[in-house]
């Protein structure tokens, strides 16, 4: 069995109007919810034992948030990441290295293209369809290697959205 975390980066910053979205930082909302859901991960026993995180910086400060409950696990920055299609994203994770849990931290639109085609049976829920910022899926695969997952054999065994933890 394979466990992939998917979660999209917390709220960032439009401060700065002349900033690039490749260098946007969190806002307070962010910092915020990346810290309530690594402790939701924490928590419920969700650790990743290696973390793929788009090269992005809000991406980067997300996973700071998360590593700060649930302690640190071995990262790749991935450019291929940053607003990756569903495609692309299935693409890194097959090359991922053999760990257990894998935890994906990218962006939209993408993110939810892929959680919603990963899952057999995506839920009736509107917050997993829009995947809003910081929104966290759990979904098991019953494989031996991440090269064997594909479109519709993952199983979703938990979601959360940051403001239901609030």
């Amino acid at each position: 069995m394979r466990r992939l975390i998917l979660m999209r980066h917390a709220k960032s910053s439009w401060a700065d109007p002349g900033q690039r979205d490749l260098d946007r930082p969190l806002n307070k909302r962010g910092r915020k919810a990346a810290a309530l859901v690594g402790a939701w991960l924490r928590d419920r026993g969700y650790l990743p034992e290696l973390a793929l995180v788009s090269s992005a910086r809000r991406t980067q400060e997300t996973w700071a948030g998360v590593v700060a409950a649930t302690g640190a696990a071995p990262t790749m920055y991935l450019p291929e990441l940053y607003h990756a299609a569903a495609n692309s994203m299935l693409a890194a994770l097959h090359t991922a290295p053999d760990a257990g849990t894998v935890l994906i931290l990218g962006h939209q639109p993408g993110i939810a293209a892929f959680a919603g085609r990963l899952v057999a049976t995506p839920p009736d829920d509107e917050e997993f369809a829009k995947f809003p910022t910081t929104a966290t899926a759990v979904i098991d695969f019953d494989v031996e290697g991440w090269p064997a997952v594909d479109w519709g054999t993952g199983r979703l065994i938990d979601f959360v959205v940051p403001r239901a933890l609030e």
